[in-house]
C-alpha cells in the first residue's frame, strides 16, 4: 500500500546511538537532557525566542489557549484538520468561522471583522499545508479589537516568510511533530513565543503548575520522553534533504498533470516553503471521487486533506463557509514523502489522468 505519506526512521544505529545515554542515566520523562537539547537545537534552528515541546500538536493547541486566558468565542478557519476547532471545544470556547481566500486557502482576513462580536476574545488561524496567512492584516484586526492570535502551524515546520520563521508572528505558534509530518518525533509538537512571561507560564501548564514542591498554578503533564527527543535529533540534520526531495517530486507531480483541468495553492511571493503536503483541487466531486477510486484499486491510499469543512462537523454550531465547503468537497492529496520513487509519482499520475476520460 502506497499511503499519503511515510514515516522515515533514521539508521537503526543511529538512533541507538543516541538511546545509549538513556540507558546510562535512566532519564526517560520529565524535561530530561535529550528533551533539552532538541529544544535548543530548534530553537536555534527555526530562529525563535521561546520554544517548549510537547506531547502532541493538539496538546500544543489547548495549552496556547489556556495560557492566553482565552474565553468566549474564537474566530478560526473551516478548512484545517479537526483538532484546529476540536481545541478551541475542548476549552470551554465556541469557534466561529470565517471563511477562506482561495489562493492559499488560509482565513480570509478580509472577512475576519464581520465575525467579530462582543464575546470575540481571539482568532486562531492555521498555516494551511505550510502556506502564511496575510500576518500583517491579521495583527492590524486584532490590535484594533484587543484580539489575540494564535497560528496553527501543525504543518510549517521550516517555513520562511522573508527569512524569518513562520512562527515569529503571532502571540503563539503551534507545531506538530507527529510520525506523518515533514519533521517528526514519533509523537510530538511545540509550542512558540516571543513572549518570556508567556513562556515561562506554558512551562509550567505542560508541567502540572510545580517545580520540586513549589505549586504556581494549574497544569497537565505536556512532555516530551526522552525516546521521542532522541527520534527528533535524528531527524532534525536531514529537514533540508527531505524538503528538496519533496520540491522534486511536487513538481513532477505538476509536470505529468499539466494537461488537467486540476487546481493548485499558489505558493506565495518571497517564501521559502517546505512542500508538506500536495493538494489537488479536481474541477468536480465526482471527479475527484473516481480518481480516489481508481488509485484505491491499485492499493494508493491518497487522503481528502482537509474534509469535512470544519463548519459542517455534526457537534458544531457552524455559519456557512462557500469557499472552504466547495474547496473541501474537491481536494485530494496525493502521496507525498521521503523515499518516493519517482516511477510511482508517474504512475499516480497516470490514474489521475485516466479518471478525467
Amino acid at each position: 500500500m502506497i499511503n499519503v505519506t511515510k514515516t522515515f526512521l533514521p539508521p537503526l544505529e543511529e538512533y541507538t546511538e543516541k538511546l545509549k545515554s538513556i540507558w546510562g542515566t535512566s532519564w526517560v520523562t520529565n524535561q530530561g537532557p535529550l528533551a533539552e537539547e532538541l529544544e535548543r537545537e530548534l530553537k536555534e534552528y527555526l530562529g525563535v525566542k521561546n520554544l517548549l515541546l510537547v506531547t502532541n500538536g493538539t496538546i500544543a493547541l489547548q495549552i496556547a489557549i489556556k495560557a492566553l486566558d482565552l474565553k468566549g468565542e474564537i474566530i478560526t478557519t473551516p478548512y484545517s484538520y479537526v483538532a484546529t476547532t476540536t481545541s478551541i471545544l475542548w476549552e470551554n470556547c465556541t469557534p466561529v468561522f470565517c471563511d477562506i481566500e482561495d489562493k492559499t486557502f488560509c482565513i480570509d482576513p478580509d472577512k475576519i471583522e464581520s465575525c467579530i462580536t462582543e464575546k470575540t476574545s481571539a482568532i486562531l488561524a492555521t498555516f494551511v499545508y505550510g502556506f502564511p496567512c496575510d500576518f500583517k492584516k491579521i495583527r492590524s484586526i486584532a490590535d484594533k479589537h484587543n484580539l489575540k492570535i494564535i497560528y496553527d502551524g501543525a504543518q510549517a515546520f521550516g517555513v520562511k516568510v522573508g527569512g524569518k520563521s513562520i512562527f515569529n508572528f503571532g502571540d503563539i505558534s503551534t507545531v506538530s511533530f507527529h510520525a506523518t509530518k515533514l519533521f517528526h518525533t514519533i509523537e510530538g509538537g511545540a509550542i512558540i513565543t516571543d513572549d518570556d512571561k508567556l513562556a515561562e507560564k506554558i512551562f509550567l501548564y505542560r508541567a502540572f503548575g510545580h517545580l520540586d514542591d513549589d505549586y504556581f498554578t494549574i497544569g497537565i503533564n505536556g512532555r516530551t520522553s526522552e525516546f521521542n527527543a532522541a527520534m527528533g535529533l535524528c531527524n532534525l540534520t536531514r529537514v533540508k534533504d527531505f524538503i528538496t526531495e519533496r520540491r522534486e517530486l511536487s513538481r513532477l507531480y505538476k509536470k505529468f498533470l499539466s494537461d488537467l483541468e486540476l487546481k493548485y495553492p499558489q505558493i506565495p511571493e518571497n517564501i521559502e516553503y517546505n512542500y508538506s503536503y500536495f493538494p489537488v483541487i479536481f474541477p468536480t466531486e465526482e471527479i475527484m471521487l473516481d480518481a480516489k477510486r481508481k488509485l484505491a484499486e491499485n492499493e494508493i491510499n491518497p487522503r481528502r486533506y482537509f474534509y469535512p469543512s470544519l463548519n459542517k462537523l455534526p457537534y458544531v454550531n457552524g455559519n456557512n463557509c462557500p469557499v472552504s465547503e466547495n474547496i473541501a468537497s474537491r481536494v485530494l492529496c496525493l502521496p507525498l514523502y521521503s523515499g518516493l520513487e519517482q516511477a510511482t509519482v508517474k504512475l499516480i499520475s497516470q490514474i489521475v489522468n485516466k479518471s478525467f476520460k
